[in-house]
């Protein structure tokens, strides 16, 4: 597996697209620097360009070079993450606005594959399928619905297929946008251990 997650690092690095395991789904992964890469994941998913794309990094200490960061956002964070939790913050000038214009999902997948690449640099969270069709929990079903437009194709086995918890701390309060692989009850309980009201 070492040799896969060099070869998808390097695969990132020329602009090419890597499908990866997470916690919960297949990503479709693409340096977030690389403009024409971008562009590339959208085509590829058949996705519109106004729909904003999460991204994957190693770890919550990361998450202030990337968003605006607020003690509501690290308390979370820091209990749920690596997880299945994708966090909405307001973006910093670093994240280009091909990927999202004003606020920015971040996850810290708990897959180590994920992470190992992630460690390198910023990668897509977006999942590897066309846009509106199944997303996929097997690489075969990735496979089919993206063919040869993506460069390498790291088999994780058979993943969860619960998506992840989108939730929105932007403005310091709490907004669940997408209930996923974390339940509502569970956000609300550390919500309530920590004296804050959920939206």
């Amino acid at each position: 597996m070492q040799n896969e997650i060099r070869k998808a690092i390097r695969l990132l690095k020329q602009g090419e697209l890597i499908v990866y395991p997470t916690d919960t789904l297949y990503g479709l992964g693409a340096d977030i620097f690389n403009e024409d890469a971008i562009k590339k994941v959208y085509e590829v998913k058949k996705r519109p360009f106004d729909l904003p794309l999460s991204i994957a990094i190693a770890s919550v200490d990361e998450m202030n070079e990337y968003a605006y960061m607020n003690e509501l956002a690290y308390k979370i964070a820091h209990e749920f993450l690596p997880g299945a939790l994708t966090i909405i913050l307001k973006k910093r000038r670093i994240i280009p606005d091909i990927v999202a214009k004003e606020k920015i999902g971040i996850r810290v997948p708990a897959n180590e594959i994920a992470l190992k690449i992630a460690e390198e640099m910023p990668i897509t969270a977006t999942s590897a399928n066309i846009h509106r069709k199944n997303p996929p929990k097997e690489i075969r079903e990735a496979k089919e619905q993206l063919g040869d437009k993506v460069a390498l194709y790291i088999d994780g086995g058979k993943l969860s297929g619960k998506p992840s918890t989108i939730i929105d701390v932007s403005e310091g309060k709490v907004k669940i946008l997408r209930e996923g692989a974390i339940r509502r009850e569970e956000i609300w309980k550390i919500m309530r251990n920590i004296g804050k009201r959920e939206e």
